[in-house]
């Protein structure tokens, strides 16, 4: 993927959540947008997470991105992420490459 805007980038996050989400029976009002969070708003799990992480690199076509800086932060977890918070990490992470 070449294109690293805010409006591509967000749009791959949301489709990959989407996809994620399809089966959960969840009711999120609006669909997922900038602000959607992946713990409160669509009750990921650890290992939501990850399979989230690896479907962004499959869906991006980059391997190896390093996700541990958006989620770990001064050696702690961070509570949640939202879809912008993800959006500005890929474009930080894809133009640095």
């Amino acid at each position: 993927m070449t294109d690293t805007s805010t409006q591509a980038l967000q749009s791959v996050v949301t489709s990959v959540l989407e996809e994620t989400v399809q089966d959960w029976d969840l009711e999120i009002e609006g669909g997922i947008g900038a602000g959607t969070t992946l713990i409160e708003d669509l009750e990921f799990e650890s290992i939501d997470v990850v399979q989230f992480c690896v479907a962004i690199e499959q869906k991006l076509g980059r391997k190896g991105l390093p996700f541990e800086k958006l989620f770990i932060q001064d050696g702690a977890y961070v509570d949640d992420v939202s879809v912008t918070d993800v959006v500005g990490f890929l474009q930080e992470e894809l133009q640095a490459a």
